[in-house]
């Protein structure tokens, strides 16, 4: 365990080094390219930021309204007869948008239920094995400039719904 720890530590920089000497080796400009490489990644940034902001105070605004209580009291009454706890719906709906409040929903969980209850380990598992397909969907199509998306949302909601179906059958199947 301490070799990983080791190693861990000097991945990175081994990486830098290692692209270093290779463009040395190759001849390229390597702070030029480095500075232009990072001019494009902050142009970036600045033309996906409304979209960030937008979907930032719109999970705010959902987690604050109650709203997401209301639609996991109405979807609960359903996904518990499939084994899926209707408490961890607003954790499903919360992750589509962003992965960083969908965290905050899952310690909000596992204070309530603990991490080795059947819903701690659902929520856990449903957090791996699930996508934030909105955010993914308007951050790197638009930085790409992709306008033609028509299978993506639906093949991306099939995926998260077979994640979701996942997680529940693991959670099953781990010991307590």
């Amino acid at each position: 365990m301490r070799l990983l720890l080791y190693i861990s530590d000097f991945i990175i920089p081994f990486l830098i080094i290692s692209i270093v000497i290779c463009g040395l080796a190759n001849k390229v400009n390597v702070y030029d390219r480095f500075i232009k490489g990072a001019r494009s990644g902050f142009l970036t940034v600045i033309k996906i930021m409304p979209t960030l902001i937008g979907l930032m105070t719109a999970v705010g605004i959902l987690r604050a309204s109650g709203f997401l209580e209301f639609i996991s009291g109405i979807i609960g009454q359903f996904t518990i007869h499939i084994g899926f706890p209707g408490e961890l719906v607003p954790l499903c709906i919360v992750k589509m948008f962003s992965s960083s409040a969908a965290s905050g929903l899952l310690l909000d969980i596992l204070k309530e239920y603990g991490p080795d209850s059947l819903i701690g380990k659902i929520a856990s598992i449903s957090l791996s094995c699930t996508e934030t397909i909105f955010y993914t969907v308007s951050i790197y199509f638009m930085s790409v400039n992709v306008t033609k998306a028509r299978y993506t949302i639906p093949g991306a909601l099939i995926a998260t719904l077979s994640g979701l179906i996942a997680s529940v059958i693991l959670a099953g199947y781990m010991p307590t």
